[in-house]
C-alpha cells in the first residue's frame, strides 16, 4: 500500500469504507488491523484500474446503542461473543 498524494486525497472517486464499532470493544491496534485489512480488500478488488489505497472511517458507537434481535450489544456482550461465551 502506498501513501496517497495530495491530488489523490482531493479525488473523490476512490473507495470509501465506513466501519462502526461498539466503543472499547476493539483496541487501537485492532482498529489499525481492520483499516489495513479493509484497505487491502478494496484495493485488490479495484486492482486493475484503481488506487493503491482507500478511505476508511471508523466510528465508535456508544455501548447499548446497538441491538441484535432485541438484545442490547454492550461492550461486555461483544467481548463475550468474541471469547465464545
Amino acid at each position: 500500500m502506498t501513501n496517497p498524494s495530495t491530488a489523490d486525497v482531493l479525488d473523490t472517486t476512490h473507495a470509501f469504507g465506513q466501519v462502526k464499532l461498539i466503543e472499547e470493544a476493539f483496541t487501537s491496534t485492532e482498529k489499525k488491523e481492520i483499516v489495513t485489512e479493509l484497505t487491502d480488500a478494496m484495493v485488490s478488488i479495484k486492482e486493475q484500474n484503481g488506487p493503491s489505497w482507500a478511505w476508511v472511517d471508523i466510528e465508535d458507537v456508544l455501548s447499548d446503542e446497538w441491538e441484535i434481535g432485541g438484545l442490547a450489544m454492550t461492550t461486555d456482550a461483544i467481548r463475550a461473543l468474541v471469547a465464545g461465551e
